[in-house]
């Protein structure tokens, strides 16, 4: 395995701030999200396969789960009360079962469409085992080992509040690294966070649309920026409206406007479905005549919205083309 300088660095620098602040390392795994191209390395045995580094947390995290005393009487109260952990199981059997069998079972029955190493575009080739198999298959497991080992943690006090600081302090970076990624490139300065991109990915982040700049962020292309930017939107508007917190409003504002300028309509069309369940609370509360202080900031700031993109199309009547297209 070739080690990247760049990963390792990155990997100290959020195991630092943990060890600093004494938060668990749940916190560090989440915070590591918000690199969605960096990677730890490659692994040239499994044809070039470059983890992230929320693996390396991921593994630090299950092994944090499994030091805790009397972790086998913590292991059969999670498969007792969490039933999802028995399916969690299973599905890691079927994976690891699928990834070695399928492939082998099914070789030459069909087709796939593959990315090419040498060329632009995809072509078609006929099935076969391939390394991606065992990688992806690598990915799946340790997922569920992650999920066991949280249900673990969860036993203990204080692991909840580890895992909110760690959603806020993953979207406080992924917030940083878009504005600094638009920066760079409105400025002139080109993609300045092309150092942090380690993994071996296409990196689709020099795409214009209509002449705009699409933000990718720590990640590969805007599509991954944006589909990162919905969820961190959903987490800190529902945080904001239950509990109001200035921190989650500032970084659910930064986060929307992101999210508009990403111009990924998979984010598009995600935002659309979030946004219903939001108008319904709002109509309910409008109707009973109980309408909430977050609610009614909300009211107030739709026709602001409004007028503002009016204003927009007057003085610059191709500003919404990126979105549009």
């Amino acid at each position: 395995m070739q080690v990247s300088v760049v990963g390792a660095l990155i990997c100290t620098g959020i195991l630092a701030l943990v060890v600093c602040m004494r938060w668990s390392m749940i916190t560090a795994l989440i915070a590591s999200l918000a690199f969605g191209a960096t990677a730890i390395g490659t692994i040239t045995s499994l044809g070039g396969s470059s983890p992230l580094i929320f693996t390396v947390f991921a593994m630090l995290v299950i092994l944090a789960a499994l030091a805790r005393r009397g972790i086998w009487r913590e292991i059969g109260a999670v498969f007792l009360r969490i039933g999802a952990a028995w399916i969690v199981c299973l599905l890691m059997i079927y994976v690891c079962i699928g990834a070695l069998l399928f492939p082998r079972l099914f070789a030459g029955q069909t087709s796939a469409f593959v990315a090419s190493c040498t060329a632009r575009g995809v072509y078609e080739a006929a099935l076969a085992p391939v390394s991606a198999n065992i990688s992806q298959a690598g990915y799946f497991i340790l997922g569920g080992l992650t999920f066991l080992a949280t249900c673990l943690l969860l036993q203990r006090s204080g692991t909840l509040a580890d895992i909110r600081r760690g959603f806020f302090l993953w979207f406080s970076l992924h917030v940083v690294m878009g504005v600094l990624d638009l920066l760079g490139k409105m400025s002139g300065a080109g993609d300045i966070l092309a150092p942090i991109r380690t993994a071996n990915y296409s990196m689709l982040t020099h795409v214009t649309q209509a002449g705009f700049w699409r933000i990718a962020g720590a990640f590969s292309e805007a599509s991954a920026f944006g589909g990162a930017s919905l969820a961190g939107l959903a987490f800190t508007f529902t945080y904001w409206r239950k509990t109001g917190s200035k921190l989650a409003l500032a970084l659910a504002t930064s986060l929307f406007i992101l999210l508009l300028l990403s111009t990924s309509s998979t984010a598009y069309v995600g935002l659309a479905i979030v946004t219903v369940p939001v108008v319904i609370s709002i109509v309910k509360s409008l109707a009973s005549g109980r309408l909430r202080s977050e609610e009614a900031l909300l009211v107030a700031f739709l026709p602001l919205l409004l007028l503002s993109g009016l204003a927009a199309i007057l003085f610059y009547p191709h500003v919404f083309d990126p979105v549009l297209q």
